[in-house]
This record gives C-alpha cells, structure tokens and sequence, in this order.
C-alpha cells in the first residue's frame, strides 16, 4: 500500500470517482472531502453530525449515511468512536449535489421510518433499479444500545422500508457483481450474512436458515476480531475490514476466508475499502483511526457499480 494522504479525521465511506479522486467522509470533522491524487484535499460539503458510508446515486448526487455523531477518544496516536454524543441530532440520509452551480448543497432525505427515527445509518449501496440499501448500526450508551436494521429507500424520498430487524451492529453492506446477493457485516458478532434479492427491496430466506431473516451465514471471524464497511471486487469476494487486526478480509463468495490484507502502520480502525472500475485493479483503503487513505494494486478486478461519478 502506499499513503495517499494522512491527517483526515476519521476518514470512511471512500467513493473512486472516474477522474482519479476519492470521495471521503470524515466522520469526527463531519465532512464529505475530495482527495486528489496527489494528496491534497478539499471539503465539498459540511455535513454535521456522523457522516459514515456514501455512494453515488442514479442521479450523479453523493448519498451519506449519516449516524449523528460520536464522542471521541484519542489514545497513542488513534482515534476512537465512543457513545452517543450530548449533542447528538439523531440519524439520517443525507443527498449531496456533487457538481455544478449547486455544488456542495445538501438535502436530508430521510430521519425516521414509519415513525421510528433513524438512529445510526452507517453504510449504503445502490441496486441497479435505483433505490438503495443502507444499514442503521444504532447508537451505544453507558448502559444500552439500540437494535440495529436493514432498509431499501428510494433517492428521491418518496419510499423507506425496514426489511430485516433486528441485527446486532449491522455496519457493511454490499451486493454481489450481478445483484442477486445482498451482504451485511454485523460488527460486535464478526458475522457476514447473506441474502438472495429478489426484487427492489426484496430478499428471500436461505434454503438452510440460520440468521435474522432467513440469512445465510456467509463467515464468522473468530476470535476478538470485528467488522466495519465493506466492497465486493468483480470476482464477486466480499472484501471487509476488520477491526482490531486491522485489515481487510476477503471473502469468497462460498464463504471461505481468502487472506487478511493488513496496512502498513498497524490501526485497530481500519474502515473501508472501495474499488475503481472493472477495467482497474486499484483500491483504497481507509484507516480512520490514523486519519490514512492508502491506495494499492489489488490482485483481481474492480467492480463497475451500478451508478459513478
């Protein structure tokens, strides 16, 4: 791997735009950043809150998943999320113009579902349809923490459903390069499940049922290893990062545990990795806790997403 830039604060939710910049969000400064290639930087919009995972959506806007906020705990050299913040103004999808006179305008779009407010929205990927999936990790307190949820939405605000409640920690979401799979990293339990979609917003129980909803069990990490974020490579493996080792395990799609691709400077806050196009073998690599994007030379294809920028 090689640095990219350092010095973001608490970088997630990479975005490769066809240019050759990334789309960061900085969860602690509360920010949606370019990065060009050369390291340098730029904010495209102040967000507030938590912004955590972001995609493009049909209409060339950046969608944020944002989770409202944490406290934050700075240990040798690492940043940590901790609680619920006091200041904390509850979660939401966000839509953010990328380009052109309106650029950096920002748009909530969703706060709650069927009365029940948003509490953590942390990851979101789209479907070819054009609605998205995003994930709500819930929020901790000194003594509780919320039930986490998996919802498909529509990008222009008029549809939001819950369709698998609850999980523990729900944080990366994914679907496999032709769309048929849904995947979802729970963080505190180190589980992948998996679903098959049939339909905008739809999934269909495993035929051998051992998860929330019917899912199947993709891979449990043992040990005191934990999941964040996720991408799926064009050879359909399921790329995760994984906390406290510090890396990125990839997964195949019948479940086995490829390898673990750890960063340079060991960070138990390794969040993310996204993909360019098929036609490149490049990633990016978020290690939050050091404020790091690291990009390197991944040994398969990318994956074209349904919609870029």
């Amino acid at each position: 791997m090689r640095t990219v830039t350092t010095g973001l604060e608490f970088p997630e939710g990479p975005i490769a735009l066809a240019g050759g910049d990334v789309l960061v969000v900085e969860i602690r400064r509360g920010t949606l950043t370019r990065v060009a290639p050369d390291g340098t930087t730029r904010v495209v919009a102040e967000l507030g809150g938590g912004p955590n995972g972001a995609a493009i959506g049909p209409d060339g806007a950046v969608y944020v998943a944002n989770n409202g906020g944490f406290t934050w705990h700075d240990r040798d050299g690492v940043t940590a999320p901790g609680h619920q913040p006091d200041d904390y103004r509850g979660g939401s999808i966000q839509r953010v113009v990328l380009d052109g006179p309106d650029a950096g305008a920002v748009t909530e779009l969703y706060t709650a579902c069927d009365g029940r407010p948003l509490r953590g929205p942390n990851d979101i990927v789209f479907d070819a349809d054009g609605g998205f999936w995003f994930t709500d990790i819930g929020k901790s307190r000194e003594r509780d923490r919320d039930t986490g949820a998996l919802y498909h939405a529509r990008p222009d605000g008029s549809s939001i459903t819950e369709v698998v409640h609850p999980l523990t920690q729900p944080n990366g979401v994914g679907l496999s390069p032709d769309g048929s799979r849904l995947y979802v990293a729970e963080t505190v339990t180190g589980r992948v499940w998996a679903w098959d979609v049939t339909g905008p917003g739809r999934l269909a129980r495993a035929a051998e049922p051992v998860g929330p909803r019917g899912a199947a069990l993709l891979h449990g990490l043992g040990g005191y290893q934990l999941l964040d974020s996720l991408a799926v490579d064009g050879e359909g493996n399921v790329c995760v990062a994984t906390l406290m080792t510090g890396a990125i395990s990839v997964i195949a799609p019948d479940g086995t545990l490829l390898r673990q691709v750890p960063v340079p400077e060991h960070d138990p806050y390794v969040t993310n990795i996204c993909f360019a196009g098929a036609d490149s073998r490049t990633a990016w690599v978020t290690s939050s806790g050091r404020g790091i994007l690291y990009a390197l030379e991944w040994d398969g294809p990318g994956l074209d997403l349904a919609f870029t920028a």
